[in-house]
């Protein structure tokens, strides 16, 4: 019997009255029959439970509610539909729709006959989403209404057929399943599916380069709903409002697959509102809501409302709570718990803070280590890479010591916390592993973070390694930013990077650039409106006459990043991208001392 052993430690908890301890045991407790049971999917959990309990409601929204019933029925459809067309086992079909009931149902029924569903972000326009769609080369798309005209923008590689939602700009999926049966699959329809199998891709900027796609399996949906159903002992009378994405893995896998798998509900809001997020939460009864760090910090500096107390919650579960939201945000709201955790789509390195230690991202506990094995290791500023001793091994931080954490990949193992599923392209795999880390031929994943931990073992999140900055709750690859720009004339260089905003999550993309006088920011602006996503574009540019480069000739970012956007700390032109007005406009001191006292909102 393993340390781990779920019976042995709920006997400790239960005597020791631990509510952490027994966090703990319900989530292994719910994940522990995964492996025994191969062919058993996500769907298959969420189709006994409409045995069990069909009427009650599954997912719900303002346009549509969906009990649990008519939601597998309707994932059954969308499963003969993906039959009827021969998708094969492991071709893909690539969903374009914004967050609606039948966002999960088409994922849930297309993957349980062996498709892969790819989760595509819905602010993408013109060449990254084309990149992201000819990736996979899928054989079909779907697209809901609201979103053709951003399709149309894409100029695509691949040839995949189009199937509209909502409009009949092309065949009209929604109107196509209406004739097919929503029984349960006959056992011809069915496929030998395994939880190795892939179910989904879905995407990641990572540290480099375009937004690349992480490969999700069947086991590893079945992983984060079971676990994080566990940790918050979510139950058929619990509601959890979900209004993140449905592209990204939280939002759309981790929030409703959590309850699904419990025979609770889902509140599924088309987007966040910090005005309406008090009300939707009152009028749904909801008992759980999944966040991000920004959107507690819009509300903790939001006006009073007057419902903002008068709630039902029991907890909140999400990632990027900082410090210095965490204690307003629980004390003005009368938040009961905060589940903080840290974890990555395609990463083998999660960290869960169940006692509800302020600003900590997680801990390990030690009946636990050996199921998530996980190091921090110096890192070389300079050679952007982990640092070696003379020994050609990486070197361990001492407490309080900053460095990147590192997960040990045990592909194959069958335990949950070792397994790295990686991405479409072998090649942007092998850059997320390092190997010959502490013996020779050991490979661990690189997360791309930062982090440190204290003398209680609990970890805190410091910074994001390499050409990234996290914005609007995006990764952001400074290189797809800098590729945009320097499409437009009379570019000669261009930097990018992130820099603070007091007031924000994340840090805010900011570019050097190196041009002509006569350099057009209107134009320039609609330039780069057409090709990045609204998280990506820089906020600020700053305009330079060159710049500076390191002895191998790499710019020099961290100066820039350094100096930021004050006007005063330098005498090049900066200016910031005004929401009011849609264009850049020059920053001086006082519009300055505007956006760091948090006047303005973008």
């Amino acid at each position: 019997m393993t340390l781990a052993d779920p019976a042995t430690i709920r006997r400790n908890a239960d005597t020791g009255g631990d509510r952490t301890l027994q966090a703990w045991v319900r989530a292994l407790e719910a994940t522990a029959p995964i492996a025994k049971q191969p062919r058993r999917l996500l769907p298959d959990v969420i189709a006994a439970i409409a045995r069990a309990q069909g009427g009650a409601p599954a997912l719900i929204s303002d346009r549509e509610t969906l009990t649990y019933e008519a939601l597998i029925e309707r994932a059954n459809r969308y499963a003969r539909w993906a039959l009827a067309q021969h998708l094969e086992k492991g071709e893909t079909v690539c969903l374009l729709m914004p967050n609606k009931p039948d966002y999960l149902a088409i994922w849930l029924g297309i993957t349980s006959i062996g498709g892969i569903v790819a989760l595509i972000n819905t602010q993408l326009r013109g060449p990254s989403l084309a990149h992201c769609i000819d990736l996979l080369t899928p054989r079909h798309v779907i697209v809901a209404a609201d979103l053709i005209e951003a399709l149309q923008s894409a100029t695509l590689s691949s040839k995949p057929r189009f199937w509209s939602h909502g409009s009949d700009a092309f065949t009209r999926i929604d109107c196509e399943i209406e004739s097919l049966p929503g029984a349960p699959l006959e056992a011809a329809e069915r496929r030998d599916i395994t939880i190795a199998d892939r179910a989904l891709a879905i995407y990641t900027s990572g540290t480099t380069g375009l937004p690349k796609a992480a490969n999700v399996s069947h086991g590893r949906l079945l992983q984060w709903s079971l676990w994080f159903a566990g940790l918050m002992n979510a139950s058929p009378a619990d509601r959890i409002y979900d209004c993140l994405p449905l592209y990204h893995s939280v939002g759309g896998v981790v929030a409703p697959g959590a309850l699904l798998v419990s025979g609770g509900s889902v509140v599924i809001a088309e987007k966040f509102s910090a005005r309406q997020f008090w009300d939707d939460i009152h009028k749904w009864n909801c008992t759980l809501f999944q966040y991000i760090g920004e959107l507690c910090r819009y509300l903790a500096n939001a006006p009073p409302h007057p419902r903002e107390r008068a709630h039902r919650l029991r907890l909140c579960a999400g990632n990027g709570l900082r410090a210095d939201v965490w204690e307003k945000f629980q004390s003005r709201f009368a938040i009961p718990k905060i589940l903080e955790f840290y974890a990555a789509t395609e990463g083998n390195v999660s960290l869960y803070n169940v006692e509800g230690r302020v600003g900590a991202i997680g801990r390990v506990p030690p009946f636990l280590k050996h199921r998530f094995p996980l190091a921090l290791v110096k890192f070389d500023d300079a050679a952007g890479a982990p640092l070696r001793g003379g020994d050609g091994r990486c070197i361990c931080c001492a407490a309080g010591e900053a460095g990147e954490a590192i997960g040990k990949i045990r592909s194959g193992s069958g335990e949950s916390g070792g397994d790295f599923e990686g991405y479409s392209s072998a090649v942007e795999t092998e850059h997320k592993i390092l190997r010959d880390v502490f013996a020779p031929g050991d490979a661990w994943y690189r997360t791309g973070d930062l982090m440190r931990m204290d003398r209680g073992g609990f970890y805190y999140f410091v910074d994001r390694i390499g050409d990234t900055f996290r914005w609007k709750g995006e990764n952001v690859a400074t290189s797809e930013v800098a590729d945009a720009i320097m499409t437009f004339p009379g570019i000669a260089e261009a930097v990018v990077y992130g820099v603070a905003v007091p007031g924000t999550e994340g840090t805010a993309g900011m570019a050097a650039l190196v041009g002509g006088s006569e350099l057009d920011l209107t134009t320039l602006h609609r330039h780069l409106t057409e090709r990045l996503p609204p998280y990506a574009r820089p906020l600020f540019l700053r305009i330079k006459d060159g710049i500076d480069v390191t002895s191998t000739f790499k710019h020099k970012k961290s100066d820039l990043a350094r100096e930021g956007f004050d006007p005063g700390a330098t005498g090049d032109a900066i200016y910031f991208d005004d929401p009011r007005q849609q264009a850049y406009v020059p920053l001086d001191a006082a519009l300055h001392a505007r956006i760091t006292a948090g006047d303005l909102r973008f």
